[in-house]
């Protein structure tokens, strides 16, 4: 007969203690939910900066906005409908950017939306949107945008 390392451990004592052990290693051994999207922000980041400088500027954003407006154009109208942005835009922020009211976005109308939230994402208004400031509620609202 097998004896158990603690004697004085009955089995539901023994069970009780792994599963505490288990709930201490296991978050560590995942990633969380904030270490996966801040690694996305971060990847976004690095693939809008442009000039390496570690912040994102209107200019770099409008430039990678133009890209996905571009690739989200599918039936080439020159427009892009809440069909086409799959998700990027709500259809209320949808239906505030669309200022000839017609149901889309030209490129003129997102790349003011850009801007519009490019702006909110930044607070100390330095023209420049750093990681933190892209982590943000007002920064993951743009790079939805930029992606």
């Amino acid at each position: 007969m097998l004896r158990s390392p603690h004697p004085s451990l009955h089995k539901p004592a023994r069970a009780a203690a792994r599963a505490a052990m288990i709930a201490l290693i296991l978050p560590a051994a995942l990633p969380s939910a904030a270490f996966a999207r801040s690694s996305g922000t971060e990847r976004t980041l690095k693939a809008v900066d442009t000039d390496h400088d570690g912040t994102i500027d209107l200019a770099e954003a409008q430039a990678a906005a133009g890209t996905v407006f571009d690739a989200a154009e599918t039936d080439k109208d020159g427009t892009v409908d809440a069909r086409e942005l799959k998700g990027r835009v709500s259809k209320k922020d949808l239906k505030a950017a669309d200022t000839d009211s017609d149901g889309t976005l030209d490129r003129k109308e997102y790349l003011a939306l850009v801007e519009s939230r490019f702006k909110a994402a930044d607070p100390d208004g330095d023209g420049k949107l750093d990681a933190k400031e892209l982590k943000t509620p007002a920064g993951r609202s743009l790079l939805q945008l930029l992606k």
